[in-house]
């Protein structure tokens, strides 16, 4: 059975601290660095900056809830508690889900377009899908082949894809005398509020993956203490390399031509200091950290969704598959991921996902805010301000999108009313089927 694999004090602190930064610190920055410069301009570094203040203000409403609750639960644990078994707890449940299976689809697509850099090839557009499509069915067959070759896997490739991307960092910063200067005709005349505040809702993307520590809350030693812990050492940790990162581009590559490469920037900021080894370098780092990334995030939302399954939010149709209920997830997962990456360029990929994951937010805050906030001693002006960071940073976000891609709100709130509509659908089921039982039980 599922619950099996979930084992109490089996993550110490440190293993939690790994298992966050595991899952931020790669994937994110590859796929995401171009895109925040290309909406916030020569001062992307600082929309990062304020990406892990806002996380960080977002962190203190899980931190709260999983030192009071710690459970293997997570998000849809919170979810519950503050709203109960309602069609808001499992459609804000699913919307984290589906922001999860969206960062895949990025990340894979990221693989891709950073394979291909290695070969001098014209047309891309059919190789891009298809080499993600390959990173998804890959990432599939390790997580069927079992817990044990996952985590090996991913000990592995956090070493080499953190230590890799530092070595990155500090040789670029060195080879441009540790110097930054993204555009000769300044910082802030090229920069709106608006499109700064769009870079953010995108950056925070890239430090999410926090809630993997809180969603592994029952298997924290000393949960209690260690889950807050872990989360704020790993939002530090990332925000450090981040900060590294987005300033050794900067220093290299003009906000022109990083937007011009948005999708294999940090390859490009490597050529101009160390040619195409710098290139074949920064590649072969990438390739670690999208594929670890997409294996590790298959197996985190497949487990999600089977814990959503166990407690009644979602349904679950086995198709005549064999195997367990989170094999049968994974299946989903997969099929869901490679839908996306499919159909989807990378901008398009990450905006959904940011749209997704901030309303998700929201929702967690105000229902901490309005129902749990004594219950778990929160500080009400601080969940406001996560409330209203989240919201701002998503109201830009939404502005900026309405002038460059109307089409992607359009998409994103059509799957968010879906969710909510199917949500609602199958809990009013299920409450019909339980009375009809029950009455028959009566007679």
């Amino acid at each position: 059975m599922m619950q099996a694999q979930y084992k109490a004090g089996s993550l110490t602190l440190a293993g939690a601290v790994a298992m966050g930064t595991g899952v931020m610190i790669g994937a994110g920055i590859f796929a995401l660095t171009g895109q925040v410069a290309e909406l916030s301009g020569p001062l992307f570094p600082l929309a990062f900056l304020l990406a892990a203040v806002i996380s960080g203000f977002s962190a203190y409403t899980y931190i709260r809830v999983s030192n009071k609750y710690p459970s293997a639960g997570g998000i849809a644990m919170i979810l519950k508690k503050a709203y109960g078994p309602a069609t808001i707890t499992g459609g804000a449940a699913l919307l984290m889900a589906f922001s999860m299976i969206i960062n895949e689809s990025l990340v894979a697509r990221t693989f891709a377009t950073y394979v291909l850099r290695l070969f001098d090839l014209e047309n891309t557009e059919i190789l891009v899908p298809v080499l993600a499509l390959g990173l998804i069915v890959f990432a599939f067959l390790v997580n069927i082949a079992g817990n044990q070759i996952i985590g090996g896997l991913s000990k592995v490739a956090a070493i080499a894809k953190i230590g890799g991307i530092l070595v990155f960092a500090t040789l670029v910063l060195w080879a441009a005398g540790f110097s930054f200067q993204p555009a000769a005709s300044g910082i802030a005349g090229e920069t709106s509020a608006t499109g700064f505040l769009a870079g953010v809702a995108l950056a925070i993307l890239a430090f999410k993956g926090f809630t993997t520590i809180t969603n592994s809350g029952g298997e924290v030693k000393n949960p209690n203490r260690n889950v807050g812990r872990a989360i704020m050492i790993s939002l530090a940790i990332c925000l450090v390399v981040y900060m590294l990162v987005a300033f050794a581009v900067g220093s290299t590559l003009s906000i022109s031509e990083i937007v011009q490469a948005r999708d294999y920037s940090l390859a490009e900021a490597a050529r101009p200091a160390f040619g195409e080894a710098g290139v074949w370098f920064t590649v072969f780092i990438a390739i670690i950290a999208t594929a670890s990334g997409v294996i590790a995030s298959i197996f985190a939302v497949s487990r999600m969704i089977a814990m959503l399954t166990d407690m009644k939010l979602v349904p679950h149709k086995h198709f005549g598959m064999p195997g367990n209920i989170q094999t049968h997830t994974l299946v989903y997962t997969v099929v869901a991921a490679g839908t996306l990456a499919a159909f989807f360029d990378l901008g398009r990929i990450a905006s959904m996902g940011a749209i997704f994951y901030l309303v998700m937010d929201v929702i967690i805050h105000w229902g901490v805010l309005r129902r749990l906030r004594e219950d778990v001693g929160a500080n009400p002006v601080v969940l406001i301000c996560a409330i209203l960071f989240d919201l701002a940073a998503l109201g830009a976000f939404l502005v900026m999108k309405a002038m460059s891609d109307p089409a992607i709100i359009v998409i994103s709130a059509t799957g968010i009313i879906a969710i909510f509509v199917f949500e609602k659908f199958y809990l009013s089921r299920r409450r019909e089927k339980r009375e009809t039982h029950e009455t028959g039980h009566q007679k």
